[in-house]
């Protein structure tokens, strides 16, 4: 099996300057999420993406696609192929792609030949993209969500999504063998009960999920923290250390331009 690419286009919880919102590169053919990160890429890059898989509606997520669409219309041979949830895609459908806030590119330029087709997944489902194994697994959001576990030669790189506890995806993910975890930190301690009420995580939060793993993670695993929001990241890094997390787990923070390689 080939080696799979990882490129981190966004991994910030908001905008700022160098702050991008999450979105994922698998080699040159696969998107997971569409936010602010993706237009960085050069028209060149964009054009191969054939595939995004969306964990869900919300805008930090999705506002690159509308904009990446219209961007590539007249180089794209075929449609962009969206694999989200049906409330995910039902929400795009309403509240985006309605002819008001931006054109229906399911239907254009035409409804045989669209710049855009939507396809829905459930959770467990594993989805088979260009030559690649990407399991749909569980999240707890405000809005219906989902995690991705993509199958790579060294074990499964494996994102939460935008999540609070959640005892569904831990049960899953102590199936799996892991090669790296991508889990969302977004709010600090102090907001603790922000982060509740969202369906985010805080520190205190995330050391009882990650006590769940409940299993030696194997040699070479690394746990990257995500979707931070950049008022907060001094305080993160700094209660993060507090509870010796970076002590117990394999930890590090993302940031937009990394690569991996599996």
């Amino acid at each position: 099996m080939a080696i799979m690419k990882i490129r981190v286009l966004g991994c910030s919880g908001a905008i700022g300057q160098h702050a991008r919102t999450t979105s994922f590169l698998l080699d040159q053919h696969i998107l997971l999420d569409a936010g602010t990160g993706v237009a960085d890429l050069p028209l060149g890059e964009m054009v191969q993406i054939d595939h995004l898989l969306l964990t869900h509606s919300h805008l930090d997520h999705v506002t690159a696609l509308p904009l990446m669409l219209d961007a590539v219309a007249g180089l794209r041979k075929q449609p962009l192929r969206v694999h989200a949830l049906p409330a995910t895609i039902e929400a795009l459908r309403a509240h985006i792609f309605n002819d008001i806030i931006w054109p229906d590119f399911s239907v254009i330029p035409s409804p045989q030949q669209p710049m855009v087709q939507f396809h829905p997944i459930e959770v467990g489902q594993v989805l088979t993209l260009s030559g690649k194994k990407i399991e749909v697994l569980p999240a707890h959001h405000t809005v219906p969500a989902v995690g991705f576990a993509v199958h790579t030669p060294q074990g499964h790189w494996v994102f939460t999504g935008d999540t609070e506890r959640n005892p569904a995806f831990w049960q899953r993910l102590r199936q799996l063998p892991l090669a790296m975890l991508v889990i969302e930190l977004t709010f600090s301690q102090r907001a603790s009960a922000l982060a509740h009420v969202s369906r985010h995580l805080c520190p205190q939060v995330l050391a009882q999920e990650l006590a769940q793993l409940s299993m030696p993670l194997q040699t070479g695993c690394r746990i990257g923290l995500t979707h931070t929001k950049p008022l907060e990241v001094a305080l993160l890094h700094a209660e993060v250390q507090a509870l010796g997390l970076e002590r117990q787990y394999p930890l590090f923070w993302l940031e937009a331009g990394q690569i991996f390689e599996f």
